[in-house]
């Protein structure tokens, strides 16, 4: 086993991608904030399950919704990935539903966070330094 494939490794480097995926979808909300009819999107965050620190609907066996329109099975959640629309309340009269003041609040929110799981992510690494040795 590499030392990078121990649970909290892996946990926070899928934390880091879903900020950086989250980033991205926030910033299409803001660069299409005049578009009419645009509504606002948003990520559903990862959940990890506590004993095997795997992202819930990835790890163990079984159904998972593979297409859309797939029924999803009793108990379960949508998939890590999918987006779900945001519930603003404010819509222009042409439809739009971006509110930029709380696109950019979600913003600096998410790079706040993916800061605090990259600096976890290399104190970690430090910390298995120290434990071999190697600092």
């Amino acid at each position: 086993m590499a030392v990078t494939d121990l649970p909290i490794l892996g946990m926070l480097r899928t934390r880091m991608q879903w900020h950086q995926a989250r980033q991205k979808v926030i910033a299409e909300n803001v660069a299409n904030a005049d578009l009419p009819g645009f509504k606002p999107r948003d990520l559903v965050a990862p959940r990890f399950d506590r004993a095997t620190g795997a992202v819930s609907g990835q790890g163990g066996v079984g159904m998972a919704a593979t297409e859309a329109g797939h029924i999803v099975p009793a108990g379960a959640e949508a998939p890590v990935g999918e987006t779900r629309r945001a519930k603003g309340f404010e819509v222009r009269p042409s439809g739009n539903g971006v509110n930029l003041e709380e696109e950019m609040m979600k913003a600096g929110d998410n790079q706040a966070d993916y800061q605090m799981a990259a600096s976890l992510y290399q104190k970690s690494l430090d910390a298995l330094k120290i434990a071999v040795g190697k600092r």
